[in-house]
């Protein structure tokens, strides 16, 4: 039973919604909800018990972080979580030697050092296999100069999980290395500003010689693509679970509204331009569902599910921003203002069929896929 997982953050709900927005507006990480995130548990939950963790498997990681995004309204807290999991600890799991997991999970785990990958680049996101940041080897360090871009929670990070390139470009010349937030070499920007998940700080890192030793290194050298397929794989279906919890409240809410605001003496839930959006939010939400749960299923499985992940991302994000219209449409004026959350999750939906591959990317993977 994953009912348990589903409610695990449920007691910290007061705590995950105070102030969300001013937070919002603000553009603030929410460190006071960071601490109800690590006492809630979510952070442990897919990792090992012998570096502090509940030994869940995927599909029930995929419920707890459902469960997250049905609970809390600071959607920008919600993705930081994810990322945090995703990030640094579930690839360290997988491919780092026992050192560096001894080291470093458990103060992952629990929450202690937060956590980001950094992927993205200037030129461009979606072409990962063809970075510009290099790392030369000299002696048992790497040297590593570039930059990244668009990396999620860099401006609060203690710990970052950084992709390089150490030979041609291509999949087989990424490497991908653990980097202290303080280490010599590496700047960290500021937050950026931008039109959702506000308490979510992305920010740019520039390297400038910056040595790293060869230990530090996360699996074989050239196997980085290897490492970022695991993770893309699963920073999908886990940053998506939360999404669908958020479509869940959206429709509930939205049920509840239209059947309580009455117009020219009915209710609005009577007139079928209001019910038939309903309904389409609701086809829509369960289609997500469907969606996350058997692509999450058979990645579980070890099967070949490329073409399942590439149509789930698609259709939950763009599920996300079309029942975010709709909640503001039917409710009205009161959907447009700040006070009541509600354009806040149209802005948030936004930034979904962009990050982890755009829409444009998942459409070109599918029909290559399809042999198009």
């Amino acid at each position: 039973m994953t009912d348990d997982l589903f409610h695990l953050t449920a007691p910290w709900a007061e705590q995950l919604n105070a102030d969300t927005r001013e937070l919002d507006a603000a553009g603030a990480f929410p460190y006071g909800k960071w601490k109800a995130i690590q006492e809630s548990g979510l952070l442990r939950v897919p990792f090992a018990p012998e570096f502090g963790g509940a030994g869940r498997s995927l599909t029930e990681t995929m419920r707890a972080l459902e469960g997250l995004g049905h609970t809390s309204r600071d959607a920008g807290l919600s993705f930081s979580a994810s990322t945090q999991i995703v990030s640094v600890g579930t690839p360290l799991q997988r491919f780092a030697s026992h050192e560096l997991k001894e080291e470093h999970l458990p103060r992952i785990v629990s929450g202690e050092a937060i956590t980001a990958h950094a992927i993205t680049e200037r030129s461009g996101g979606s072409d990962a296999v063809n970075l510009a940041t290099v790392a030369h080897r000299d002696g048992d360090h790497y040297v590593v100069t570039g930059d990244k871009m668009f990396i999620t929670n860099a401006p609060v990070a203690d710990l970052f999980l950084l992709y390089v390139r150490t030979g041609k470009p291509g999949p087989f010349g990424l490497t991908t290395l653990l980097v202290d937030a303080d280490t010599p070499g590496l700047t960290v920007g500021p937050a950026m500003d931008k039109i959702g998940l506000r308490t979510s700080p992305i920010g740019t890192l520039a390297f400038d010689g910056m040595r790293v030793p060869v230990g530090r290194r996360v699996g074989p050298e050239g196997a980085g693509f290897r490492v970022l397929d695991y993770v893309m794989k699963r920073e999908v279906l886990f940053g998506f679970s939360i999404t669908l919890g958020e479509m869940t409240r959206r429709l509930e809410e939205t049920i509840a509204f239209a059947k309580e605001r009455h117009q020219f003496g009915r209710p609005i839930s009577s007139y079928q331009g209001v019910s038939h959006k309903i309904a389409d939010m609701k086809i829509r939400v369960e289609t997500a569902r469907k969606w996350l749960t058997d692509t999450g299923a058979k990645v579980e499985r070890n099967e070949d599910a490329s073409l399942d992940l590439a149509v789930t991302k698609t259709v939950v994000s763009e599920a996300n921003v079309q029942t975010a219209l709709d909640a503001v449409q039917i409710h009205g004026g009161r959907g447009v203002l700040t006070e009541h959350g509600i354009e806040r999750d149209l802005r948030n939906s936004i930034a979904g069929t962009i990050y982890s591959g755009t829409s444009e990317i998942q459409r070109n993977r599918i029909a290559m896929l399809l042999g198009l």
